[in-house]
């Protein structure tokens, strides 16, 4: 019987072998696996036998959260990691070399930003494109890229990368394709429906949502040949192809920089995954009408949202996701500070966290994107009145009083 992704995510568990006849995986904190014999605890260390050997490259709390996202991905296979960050660092420390080119989208979340510059410094050289048009990632393709990183929808801006036609592109030149999609979530989109090779999420986000844990993972969608990969070592490659480069990630990137995600962590955002689906129609609905409600206002000249007619990659975002996501940007008119317009919300929580079942609001300009300065942020089409805006599951009309007592507080001011 085939069932729902919801369905499969909500009993995995109890799929495999639950201690005491639990319905959901418990928490394991132990740090050390002791076996019976020595050749057992060899086949367990060489990966010749399922087992744990260490707790810095899993446990089996954590395990069963990659179990769920692998599902949630129709996946091969997911390695999690303490934080979306050490997630995306650990794949490309893994399997990027010194002279490598990765291509990457100049629309990135600050932190995925600041780390391309970390990899241009240790001898990677990145092109940083404007990846809503396949034609600028090919153009800045050379002989020595290796992978290309985009996002399915950028944070703050909302751009909606060309997915489709940047994964045929890759899947054509035996590239290593990178999506993050953290913003979208796997209710409403699977990269591997666009060809690509690696999908990224920081669980901290959505997936856990209510703000108590941090999390990242790696999953393999297994399209991508392993055998056309040259910088694989000999010892990962044993086994069905499929899955040498998440044995690569597993040992070089996770064991060995150390950024394991912590069992109860890891415990919490296998919870809160359960819940994806119905908070997430929650927080699109309540997106899409505060996005409709924003573009009517005196006081606000932009309203970036994939979900509105005039967002210039509605279109593609209508094609490729369930829905539009639950979060958007809006500029204010000159003469309205964004710190006027988010000291006079009172529900709305003052915030750098996103995802959560908590709306929350921050100033881009001087918080998230402040380090990169006006020149970057002005590439990255970033204005200084910019406000990020992450949607939560509050009744819709709590969260739409909010901003009409504040924005009729700023008005009757001006």
């Amino acid at each position: 019987m085939t069932r729902d992704i919801g369905t499969q995510v909500l009993h995995a568990d109890r799929m495999g072998s639950v201690e005491h006849g639990a319905v959901l995986k418990p928490l394991h904190i132990a740090t050390a696996y002791g076996y019976s014999t020595a050749e057992e605890l060899t086949a367990v260390f060489r990966g010749e036998r399922p087992g744990h050997v260490y707790g810095r490259q899993g446990n089996p709390t954590t395990a069963a959260l990659e179990t769920k996202i692998s599902l949630m991905e129709d996946a091969v296979g997911t390695v999690c990691f303490a934080t979306g960050m050490a997630a995306i660092c650990g794949a490309m420390m893994a399997l990027l070399k010194k002279g490598d080119h990765v291509v990457a989208s100049r629309f990135l979340f600050g932190n995925t930003a600041s780390w391309m510059n970390t990899l241009a410094q240790v001898g990677c050289e990145v092109s940083l494109v404007d990846a809503t048009e396949v034609a600028n990632v090919q153009a800045a393709l050379r002989p020595d890229s290796r992978m290309v990183f985009v996002e399915t929808v950028a944070n703050p801006r909302t751009q909606v990368a060309d997915l489709q036609g940047i994964g045929k592109l890759c899947i054509g030149r035996g590239l290593l394709y990178v999506v993050d999609s953290t913003m979208s979530t796997p209710h409403l989109f699977q990269p591997k429906s666009v060809g690509a090779s690696l999908v990224v999420h920081s669980l901290s986000k959505s997936i856990c949502g209510h703000g108590n844990a941090l999390g990242g993972s790696i999953s393999d969608t297994g399209l991508f040949d392993w055998n056309r990969y040259p910088h694989l070592l000999p010892a990962y490659r044993k086994g069905p192809p499929a899955g040498w480069g998440l044995v690569q990630i597993r040992k070089k990137g996770l064991r060995d920089m150390g950024a394991t995600l912590s069992a109860e962590h890891g415990h919490r955002i296998a919870a809160g995954a359960e819940t994806l689906a119905l908070r997430m129609d929650r927080a699109c609905g309540n997106a899409r009408a505060l996005a409709e409600w924003l573009q009517n206002q005196p006081l606000v000249t932009r309203v970036h949202y994939p979900g509105l007619a005039g967002h210039a990659q509605h279109a593609r975002a209508k094609t490729l996701f369930n829905d539009f996501g639950a979060l958007l940007s809006f500029e204010t008119v000159d003469g309205v500070d964004p710190f006027e317009v988010l000291n006079a919300l009172e529900l709305v929580i003052k915030s750098s966290h996103l995802g959560d079942n908590r709306t929350s609001a921050l100033p881009v300009a001087r918080t998230i994107f402040w380090e990169m300065g006006a020149e970057r942020r002005a590439s990255m089409e970033i204005a200084d009145s910019l406000i990020r805006v992450s949607v939560g599951i509050e009744s819709s009309a709590d969260l739409l009083a909010d901003f009409e007592q504040a924005f009729g507080r700023l008005a009757r001011r001006g």
